[in-house]
């Protein structure tokens, strides 16, 4: 089993619309990317009115979505499938998925603090989103 000690939270940089993204997330990590399965281990979309938690890699396995720091071994990756650069996510959404993520962080022992998004790593990129508050979210987790 993996020593998870921390989550990192991502966003898909894709609009969510009315049908599953998750499935097309996982094709191109699959296909351009050349992995065995989805980068990330969960996410959140919104199918048809309500916000559904999606499964992705095996919490087994380590991820393939965010190489820094090897975060990869250590670090649980959840996407808000969505393009928070452009909207801020829907509260509704954080809440769904703050609960499933402290969840995780009970299981494994992680604190609030070490749920970090994926830009503090990767400081070239905006990802969760520029409009994805990650202070206001780890209040969802407390």
């Amino acid at each position: 089993m993996v020593n998870w000690t921390h989550v990192i939270i991502h966003h898909s940089l894709t609009k969510d619309g009315a049908t599953v993204s998750w499935d097309a997330i996982r094709k191109f990590h699959m296909e351009q990317n050349g992995w065995n399965d989805i980068g990330y281990h969960a996410g959140i979309e919104l199918v048809g009115d309500e916000y559904v938690i999606m499964t992705g890699r095996s919490l087994s396995t380590k991820g393939a979505h965010c190489k820094e720091e090897n975060m990869n071994s250590k670090a649980i990756g959840f996407c808000f499938v969505g393009n928070y650069d452009l909207i801020a996510p829907p509260i509704t959404m954080l809440v769904k998925g703050a609960s499933y993520i402290k969840g995780i962080m009970d299981i494994f022992g992680i604190i609030p603090a070490n749920v970090r998004g994926h830009r503090d790593y990767a400081t070239y990129k905006s990802c969760p989103g520029r409009l994805l508050d990650m202070s206001i979210f780890r209040d969802l987790l407390r």
